[in-house]
């Protein structure tokens, strides 16, 4: 508990006292839980546990769900809300391997405190706490609808503010079709606790083996789903560091145009799917400097046209490149098509206005925004305001006016955090840097004649 900052080392005792004083006063108030309650809640809170000890990892560091509400919200129905507390608490002594006193301490008092306000909001919308009758149903599901959709709400808010206090996630970590993603897992989950309380009534603590495979099949495909989002993340981020390895300078500009990509992107109401399309867009569009002669890219002075042509023809090198990653889908148009200009005096194709992909629109104004406002050999970032002028001063002939407009709003709503200042090489790294910057606009290159 050391480790955690005092904001949140109070928060988490008030959390743990907050919860002992609830179930406490419930079980008071209603004279404690009758012998056939305790033999339930021993079934269900041994589900509980078994599912809370075999949790599915997210994309956000150190963060993990599991399915083990689903008897807690059973408990909400059959024992009622000091029984979904008490199931809830269990959580204290998961057999999960490795897990922290402080991580234990804080799931049994916030699963506790979920299923105290569960249970209430059950009630509240007319449930009765016992084994549902035939007769019960439809009318049960509107109070377990707001029993779910309370437990989830509580559940987010107290996960979220540990979160926050403890410095555990950043902002760009965490995104709104995430957020999404998460709710509607656990909302779905939250129909197996209905199943475990309508099959009580007829097999009773047999209910809960039986919805233990698809429990578990559930659990799975999460688990498979977002283990298939890191290994995407894996394969970008190790391409991205391939192609910074040419640049000393560009460090961090394929992460930094990708969220100035997802920004534009929201802005304009792209779609979940869209989104991640944008952001691995954003990631890779410079992927095809891999194929551009080092001595190329690093050149001092003017370029031949030979060298102009390479430089140029990198976009449709960089789609070569990943044309085999079938999970960039509209990623694609983005990476080769990002030189393009709103006038038509862009390449590879020289397409202009609609005819540019949206994708290829967007990644321009990210683009040229990170590159303006980031330090390069030949110059120092320059600030936000003047690099928000030259988007400007260029939409309508380099840029897509709707972007750029799109962007200064999302910029003025949201802020933007400045590349760091890039260190010197080390003299012993014999590392060269760029001098021409071929997606900044304020410094155009300048080609020589061969003739």
């Amino acid at each position: 508990m050391r480790e955690l900052p005092w904001p949140a080392r109070v928060y988490l005792v008030a959390l743990v006292g907050t919860a002992g004083l609830v179930i406490t006063r419930g079980l008071l108030a209603h004279h404690g839980l009758g012998p056939e309650d305790w033999s339930t809640l021993l079934v269900l809170a041994l589900l509980f546990l078994l599912c809370e000890s075999v949790p599915t990892l997210l994309n956000v560091p150190h963060v993990a769900v599991s399915v083990s509400f689903s008897a807690a919200l059973a408990a909400v129905v059959l024992v009622g809300p000091e029984g979904a507390a008490l199931v809830g608490l269990a959580a204290v002594v998961s057999v999960r391997p490795g897990l922290p006193v402080v991580k234990r301490l804080f799931n049994g008092g916030q699963y506790g405190l979920c299923g105290y306000a569960a249970g209430w909001a059950y009630e509240s919308a007319g449930g009765r706490a016992g084994l549902p009758e035939p007769a019960d149903f439809p009318g049960i599901l509107v109070p377990y609808a707001a029993a779910t959709v309370v437990f989830v709400a509580v559940n987010f808010a107290l996960t979220a503010v540990i979160l926050r206090l403890a410095s555990g996630v950043h902002r760009d970590q965490v995104s709104l079709r995430t957020m999404v993603q998460f709710l509607g897992s656990y909302v779905g989950f939250a129909t197996f606790g209905l199943l475990i309380a309508a099959l009580w009534s007829t097999v009773q603590s047999i209910s809960a083996v039986l919805v233990l495979l698809p429990l578990f099949v559930a659990r799975w495909a999460l688990g498979h789903y977002y283990a298939e989002q890191r290994a995407y993340d894996a394969t970008i981020a190790a391409l991205c560091q391939a192609v910074e390895t040419k640049d000393y300078y560009t460090r961090g500009h394929c992460t930094r145009v990708s969220a100035a990509s997802s920004m534009i992107a929201e802005e304009i109401g792209m779609g979940t799917e869209r989104l991640r399309a944008i952001r691995y867009a954003g990631m890779l569009h410079d992927v095809g400097k891999l194929g551009v002669p080092t001595k190329v890219l690093q050149k001092d002075g003017r370029l031949t046209e030979e060298e102009f042509a390479a430089i140029q023809l990198h976009p449709m090198r960089g789609l070569e490149i990943v044309r085999g990653i079938d999970f960039l889908d509209e990623a694609f148009a983005g990476i080769m098509h990002h030189h393009e200009r709103h006038d038509g005096k862009g390449y590879p194709m020289g397409l202009a206005g609609s005819e540019i992909p949206e994708f290829a629109r967007i990644i321009a104004v990210a683009d040229a925004f990170d590159s303006m406002t980031s330090d390069r050999s030949y110059r120092k970032a320059r600030p936000i305001d003047v690099a928000v002028a030259e988007l400007r001063k260029n939409a309508g002939t380099q840029f897509d006016p709707d972007m750029v407009d799109a962007f200064v709003k999302a910029l003025d709503r949201r802020g933007w955090d400045l590349a760091q200042p890039v260190p010197v090489p080390p003299d012993d790294a014999a590392v060269e840097t760029t001098v021409k910057d071929h997606d900044d606009p304020t410094t155009p290159i300048q080609v020589v004649s061969e003739r």
